[in-house]
């Protein structure tokens, strides 16, 4: 088969990120404010201040130390945060400006594990990692109190919420809670009911009764008065989070009467709604499909009618408080993004898999996502098929799912399949019709799974739930694990890779082998057939990316330069480029016809492991082991634009330089020449004003009546001419104009002042060492010529007349 022949059409140049999703809770404390329009959550040595309503994140704050947060608190009138590092300090930040507005030293021996707000927000209480408990006044700048006596870390602390009593309640490694007096500067009493440690605390509206839940399975409903523990409720799973509901009818949470109600959050993963009085579970949430994710946090926002829920993947889940009913969804971290791909007919909504169960869809214009819970194992492998509605997952649960988006953009699972003996790797979806589609495991098994029509037409599933796919094929392909498979563009050819350094070649649907390639020196990650010639093109972790004829299995080319792996490989530019990703981090564009790598992309920091381009192939995904997702965006015609624009530009600067020049007018020309960036069309400028006898004196003038910018540029320009000895006349003119009339304050103001002047100086010297030796071999030789004594010429001898 003949070398394939580029399309005519442009080729890409560039790609620029256009947006890239990155992490922004990586576990701890996360907070409402009372309006419930922000969400504060901690993210390594940041907290970030989400906006609720879009997703965004606002702000990211982080203190001068750059240690990892411990622990935060946003006070009850929204207007002071405080945060604490590992290096033992407290920040009290203005968060809608962003900046601090005092640090102090936590005195703390150990870093602070939590800490609250009273009710006034005037006071402030710390609890250690050493067992002390401190409070500090934040508007009057120093520590009130400090209460010894808990063993171990301090979990918890929290303030009475009337604020007249002067209350602080606290939980230490000894699964106790201690009521401290304020005003008598004691411990009140120890409280024991619990035999592991205590997860929350939380107070009812009458300042009557307190709520503390733990580990141990239970609940306790306390008595504020007598401190006294009133009820013990079992609830039967481990719980990380309780709080008290409003006291008032909530029908749809099974809340009848208006006793005490409070709502529970655990290991099983779900919300419970428990009475007080009776001990009963008045309400669970319903089971969620896949595995149990455990809750790890709640919060209720009261004025705002909001909970939040935080899972031990890090999902946040923002319900109605009222009927728990969900609004929102966030995905806080991805851990190590394994594929991705674009969705919707325009590409409007990505879906992002990572290192989890569960897959999460955004749309792109509002950052909305939604959690899908189908396998019960990570899943490792996604693809669209052509309309971009209905896409396939694959999973280490040995199963494969089928997944529809609605017009509206939600998502349901319609069919799922299983038959693979091991985890399934790969999966590529029939590109002409949604007919069917072939999964690739590491029992090294490919299956042909054909889709019911059903599905395409009713685009949801039954009311019985998802259909139950069947295999239509099976065929034994490698003898290793197969990483990657492929259909071609007519739905009639099939392309596997496998750890066992080859690629093989299947008719479909009967998966018959039409040939082998072979020649990479280390096992395949991806292979993908081109859009227009018969060729394939294979990315291998021998660092290589390969094209293969599909006539005769011969290798046609093969591009180096990637330093590792190369994880993904696809075609852009209609066939006529190729964009590898690889596990040093970097995404290359190669054109195809020539070889060349024509850029190198970094935007991660780990292993690419997603790539997929979109329909219109002006924008490319990449998700990577870093849990960044980027959206990347083909910038080549703007570039092109940009650098047309700026050659018209610097063709018509140049010509009016020519003009100034020609009229004499040079103050104007310098600017222009200096605005250009040209050090050699300034120096040209300074040039023809110092051989002008007429511009010659007003060099001074022209210079100093310069913008101060402009003189700094031609400080520097005067750096580069100062080191030819051609030039450094014009430099030292300059510099004497500088020297004498620029104030020295002014000088030393210039940005990079102090590197121009080491760079002037050596040249400086050695010009003037030049000149003068120039000088005294000129006074020598005009010594000699006026001391020179030239001898008396002889008088030639007179002849007589007569001797003529």
């Amino acid at each position: 088969m003949a070398e394939p022949v580029a399309v005519v059409g442009r080729f890409k140049a560039n790609y620029a990120v256009e947006r890239k999703i990155e992490p922004f809770y990586k576990g701890g404390k996360v907070q409402l404010d009372q309006t419930g329009q922000h969400l504060f959550c901690i993210c390594g040595t940041r907290v970030n201040i989400l906006d609720v309503a879009s997703g965004a994140v606002l702000r990211s704050l982080e203190q001068e130390d750059q240690e990892d947060i411990t622990a935060f608190d946003l006070s009850p009138d929204n207007e002071v945060l405080v945060t604490a590092s590992r290096a033992l300090l407290l920040a009290q930040w203005a968060w809608r400006e962003g900046s601090v507005t005092r640090l102090w030293k936590a005195v703390h021996t150990a870093p602070v594990a939590t800490m609250a707000f009273d009710p006034t927000s005037t006071l402030l209480a710390t609890g250690g990692c050493d067992g002390a408990v401190r409070v500090w006044d934040v508007v009057r700048h120093y520590g009130t109190h400090h209460f010894r006596g808990s063993p171990g870390v301090v979990h918890l602390v929290a303030f009475h919420p009337d604020p007249a009593r002067l209350l602080l309640f606290s939980t230490a490694a000894d699964t106790t809670v201690r009521a401290w007096s304020l005003r008598d500067e004691l411990c009140l009493a120890v409280m024991t009911a619990h035999y592991s440690a205590v997860t929350s605390l939380t107070f009812s509206a009458d300042g009557h009764t307190m709520l503390s839940s733990g580990r141990d399975k239970i609940c306790v409903v306390w008595d504020l008065r007598s401190h006294q523990a009133t009820r013990t409720v079992p609830v039967f799973e481990s719980v990380e989070a309780a709080v008290l509901l409003p006291e008032e009818p909530a029908p749809e949470l099974g809340i009848k009467s208006k006793g005490l109600h409070f709502l529970t959050a655990g290991d099983q993963g779900l919300l419970r709604v428990w009475e007080a009085a009776s001990g009963q579970c008045v309400y669970m949430q319903q089971q969620p499909p896949g595995p149990r994710q455990e809750l790890t946090r709640c919060v209720l926002a009261r004025s705002a009618g909001l909970l939040l829920t935080v899972t031990a993947d890090h999902n946040l889940l923002l319900y109605e408080a009222r009927s728990l009913r969900l609004q929102k969804q966030f995905a806080g971290y991805s851990e190590e993004v394994l594929d991705v791909r674009f969705l919707g007919p325009e590409d409007s909504h990505i879906v992002v898999a990572s290192n989890s169960p569960s897959l999460k869809v955004f749309e792109l214009q509002t950052m909305a996502c939604q959690i899908l819970h189908g396998h019960t194992d990570i899943v490792l492998a996604l693809d669209v098929f052509r309309k971009g509605r209905l896409f396939a997952s694959c999973a280490k649960d040995q199963s494969i799912c089928l997944w529809r988006m609605n017009k509206a953009g939600k998502v349901t699972r319609v069919a799922q399949g299983s038959g693979h003996t091991h985890g399934v790797g790969a999966i590529c979806c029939s590109r002409l019709k949604e007919t069917f589609l072939v999964t690739g495991s590491q029992d090294c098994t490919v299956k042909v799974w054909p889709v019911a029509e059903a599905l395409l037409s009713k685009g949801a599933a039954p009311d019985g739930g998802p259909v139950l796919l069947q295999a239509q094929a099976t065929q034994r392909c490698h003898d290793k694990d197969i990483n990657s498979v492929a259909i071609a563009p007519n739905d009639k050819l099939l392309a596997t890779g496998s750890q066992d350094r080859t690629a093989k070649l299947w008719a479909l649907p009967q998966c018959q082998l039409l040939g082998v390639f072979s020649g990479h020196r280390r096992g395949l990650w991806c292979v993908q057939f081109s859009p227009m010639d018969q060729v394939l093109a294979t990315a291998s972790a021998d660092g290589t990316v390969k094209l293969w004829a599909l006539q005769d299995f011969s290798c046609l080319k093969t591009f180096e330069g990637h330093d590792a792996s190369v994880l993904k490989v696809a075609f852009v530019s209609r066939g006529t480029q190729l964009l590898s990703s690889g596990s040093d981090g970097l995404l290359k564009l190669w054109t195809i016809k020539n070889n060349e790598c024509v850029k190198t992309l970094d935007a991660h920091e780990d292993k690419v492991w997603g790539l997929h381009c979109s329909r219109l192939d002006d924008r490319a995904l990449t998700g990577a082991s870093d849990s960044c997702v980027v959206i990347w965006k083909d910038v080549t015609e703007v570039e092109q634009a940009e650098e047309r624009a700026r050659r018209e530009e610097e063709v018509v600067k140049q010509q009016e330089l020519d003009n100034l020049l020609h009229e004499k007018r040079y103050l104007r020309a310098l600017g222009l020449a200096i605005s250009l960036d040209r050090p050699h069309t300034v120096l040209m400028v300074i040039q023809a004003i110092r051989r002008d006898p007429e511009a010659c004196e007003k060099l001074g003038d022209t210079v100093l009546r310069l913008r101060r910018d402009q003189k700094e540029a031609l400080l520097r320009f005067c750096v580069t001419w100062n080191t030819n000895s051609r030039h450094c006349h014009d430099a030292q003119a300059v510099l004497g104009v500088l020297l004498r009339h620029e104030p020295p304050e002014e000088l030393l103001a210039y940005p990079g002042v102090q590197a121009s002047l080491e760079a002037l100086l050596p040249y400086t010297e050695r010009h003037f060492q030049r000149l003068s030796r120039t000088l005294q071999a000129a006074a020598f030789l005009d010594f000699l010529w006026h001391n020179m004594k030239l001898p008396t010429l002889p008088a030639a001898p007179s002849v007589a007349p007569s001797a003529l």
